[in-house]
């Protein structure tokens, strides 16, 4: 599935994913803690990478933090900046994030599940050229065998292996810090991995 259907696919949908999954409260609390802990070493701007309807750039931004979110969904940006008027949010791409400011940190929590296997480890490297020396990136996912497409509520996705995101985040220069999992009998698997762009 194409950026521009996918993209498509979500535009329609905006309103009921914001209803049912826009909110803080909807998330998982091990996630809000793995996400502030991460946020708060995060040296500087943080961006939300496919921020959708803002929920999680709102909740950095009142823990004290500077971010920015994108999306490249326009509905999700309009809905984003309606909810939450304090907090920058811009229509891009995961792509785009390569060009800007340095970055502390760069969130990129489920939005890389309906990317191109291809095309992932080019947004990789793009994350790292985007951070500051020092900086993080903190990757959500859903684990299986990695480059699987599975049926997704909204759009096709893909599964990725902890093991596989970690090598392709090792070839675009980071180090990973650290991994993590959850699982649930109702829910496919989930996976965290925490990737430090090297201070030197």
């Amino acid at each position: 599935m194409s950026e521009d259907s996918t993209t498509a696919a979500y535009s329609a949908r905006a309103d009921e994913y914001t209803r049912l999954l826009g909110s803080i409260e909807d998330t998982h609390a091990q996630d809000r803690e793995l996400i502030a802990a991460w946020a708060d070493t995060a040296p500087g701007l943080i961006i939300d990478a496919g921020c959708g309807p803002g929920h999680w750039a709102g909740w950095l931004h009142g823990r004290g933090h500077d971010v920015v979110g994108i999306d490249l969904v326009p509905e999700f940006v309009a809905i984003a900046r309606e909810r939450f008027p304090q907090v920058s949010f811009q229509r891009a791409s995961l792509a785009d994030v390569a060009t800007g400011e340095p970055a502390g940190g760069i969130l990129a929590w489920y939005s890389l599940i309906h990317t191109p296997p291809e095309d992932v480890p080019g947004i990789l490297a793009g994350f790292h050229t985007r951070l500051a020396p020092g900086g993080a990136a903190l990757l959500g996912f859903f684990v299986g065998p990695s480059r699987q497409q599975f049926h997704h509520a909204v759009a096709p996705a893909y599964y990725w292996s902890t093991a596989e995101l970690s090598v392709l985040l090792g070839q675009a220069g980071f180090a990973v810090d650290s991994t993590h999992r959850r699982t649930s009998a109702e829910h496919r698997p989930h996976a965290a991995i925490l990737a430090r762009r090297p201070a030197g």
